[in-house]
């Protein structure tokens, strides 16, 4: 009877998912630095260093987009 029991919890468990990240992590960082520092040494004002700052975060999503778009034409 244990045996029943033990095929009967075992059916009702539910499965575990392990969800691993990719490598793309340490390559975005050393891209979003080294767009911080491009647009950093561009920029002469405060109000520029605010926008590079930013544009440091935006250029993969940009970059993506363009690459998408050639790709379609292709």
């Amino acid at each position: 009877m244990t045996e029943e029991t033990n095929i009967t919890e075992k059916e009702n468990e539910k499965p575990k998912v392990e969800v691993h990240a990719g490598g793309s992590n340490p390559v975005y960082g050393i891209g979003l630095i080294g767009a911080w520092v491009f647009y950093f040494q561009r920029a002469t004002t405060p109000q520029e260093r605010v926008q590079a700052f930013f544009k440091g975060f935006a250029w993969p999503a940009l970059l993506v987009y363009e690459l998408f778009k050639f790709l379609e034409k292709k």
